[in-house]
């Protein structure tokens, strides 16, 4: 991507919104153009700024963090959702992924892992905090498990495409797939974008539950 990468952050902590704020502010090709601190002013604000990623907290005042996030995804489909969580709170994040979050981070994350979240998200990737990224997947609630149909889904996808889909939940770049498979990082690409499309996912955090729940990615 080309330009400053518009981001909006969302959290009710102010000093949080201050630490993270200076982190993007200090990051070569961010731009922070709004922190508010409650879910409706989030919703608003992105449909007014049209940013490249939010950054919504999910446990907020007027409005939480899923709300936002479902009425951000009606009203700018374009914009790319990162979830802030912390340790515990599993059951908040697989909800929020299932409806179409580009991805979660821990709020403790460093400044170079944040950044590196919000430019994956930004060029249509997702970004799993690789320190919850298993638990969150061994945890996933009752009500978003349908093994029968993941099953299905994943029975449809070529070896390759299985391959890959198993790779790119365990949290691989487009290029560490090629250099793990031998292959160009354009031709992942496809095989990623085919994946998406058979079974029925818009980013890599879906495609990552969707192995999970069709048993690919083991105990």
């Amino acid at each position: 991507m080309t330009g400053s990468l518009r981001v909006v952050l969302a959290d009710d902590d102010s000093l949080i919104r201050a630490a993270i704020g200076m982190i993007l502010r200090s990051a070569d090709g961010i731009d922070l153009v709004a922190q508010v601190a409650d879910g409706r002013a989030a919703v608003e604000t992105v449909v007014r700024e049209r940013p490249d990623v939010a950054l919504l907290d999910i446990q907020m005042p007027v409005m939480d963090g899923l709300a936002a996030l479902r009425e951000i995804r009606r009203a700018a489909p374009a914009v790319r959702v990162v979830v802030l969580t912390t340790f515990g709170q599993d059951e908040y994040v697989a909800q929020a992924l299932d409806a179409g979050a580009a991805g979660f981070l821990l709020k403790e994350s460093a400044a170079e892992e944040l950044a590196y979240a919000i430019r994956a998200a930004a060029d249509g990737n997702a970004y799993l905090s690789p320190k919850i990224t298993r638990q969150l997947l061994d945890r996933l609630p009752a009500t978003t498990v349908r093994p029968d149909r993941d099953l299905a889904l994943v029975e449809g996808l070529s070896a390759r495409e299985r391959e890959v889909l198993v790779l790119l939940a365990q949290g691989l770049s487009n290029a560490e797939i090629a250099q793990r498979l031998f292959v160009s990082e354009g031709t992942v690409k496809t095989h990623v974008y085919r994946v998406f499309t058979k079974v029925g996912c818009e980013n890599r955090v879906q495609a990552a539950m969707i192995a999970q729940r069709a048993g690919l990615l083991g105990g």
